[in-house]
């Protein structure tokens, strides 16, 4: 029945074959269906992107979070992993590229898998989504309001990465973009610069910018929340999963 599911840690080889923990949720329909690697925000691993991995399972999607920061702080709390690896300068692009390359690889060989597998990030994990859909055989990709595919962070942020939109003419797939409005990283004019690029490059996408939403509005457990905004993106991310990932 739709909406029934299991989901479980699980480990795998990442970059370099370096073990990583992971997330797996398996709708316990057996229909051959997509798959969704689901890259957690900057905040880390937690149960919010979990939950968002359930989500998936519970719609009828295989779907995987790789810990991205188990080297640095295996065991650790969300908190003090994603404080080890700030300190760090953040998750290097090639090693992201890795791991999400293994998750998507760990997807296609499960029996329910039909061979099509997506991504999507939330805030770094946005832009990340946006690097590994521009260097992986992806068939779909969901950037939530990822910061810095255009543009340098501020001086001070500890985040130590640059702008990849010259990588536009390499994207695989389709890209879905959501965005808020009121957000700062990406503004409004860094959606529209990105836009631009990915016109200019003759890539397929759609982006949605929300009135009344900052960043991180689908984060159930912040002030940042919008439900009715949530609850917008999230049919237009089934719409298009529906259009992208079915056999």
């Amino acid at each position: 029945m739709k909406g029934d599911l299991r989901a479980e840690t699980t480990w795998l080889d990442g970059h370099e074959g370096q073990r990583i923990e992971a997330y797996l949720a398996e709708p316990l329909d057996q229909r051959p269906t997509g798959a969704m690697v689901v890259i957690h925000h900057m905040p880390g691993y937690d149960e919010g992107t979990k939950e968002i991995a359930r989500r998936f399972a519970a719609e009828g999607y295989l779907a995987i979070c790789p810990n991205l920061y188990t080297r640095e702080a295996p065991g650790a709390s969300p908190d003090d992993a994603a404080a080890a690896v700030r300190a760090k300068g953040g998750v290097p692009d090639q090693r992201l590229v890795g791991d999400v390359a293994a998750c998507a690889a760990h997807l296609r060989q499960l029996p329910q898998s039909n061979g099509r597998v997506g991504v999507i990030g939330y805030c770094s994990g946005g832009r990340q989504a946006f690097l590994a859909a521009t260097s992986l055989p992806l068939q779909a990709a969901v950037d939530c309001y990822g910061a810095f595919v255009v543009g340098n962070p501020p001086e001070g942020m500890p985040i130590k990465v640059g702008p990849i939109a010259d990588r536009a003419p390499q994207l695989a797939c389709p890209l879905l973009g959501l965005f808020g409005a009121d957000d700062q990283h990406p503004s409004p004019g860094d959606v529209a610069e990105l836009e631009a690029i990915l016109t200019a490059a003759g890539k397929e996408h759609e982006f949605h910018t929300y009135d009344g939403a900052g960043h991180a509005f689908f984060a159930t457990d912040r002030p940042s929340y919008r439900p009715e905004v949530a609850k917008d993106a999230w049919g237009r991310i089934w719409a298009f999963l529906a259009a992208n990932l079915s056999a």
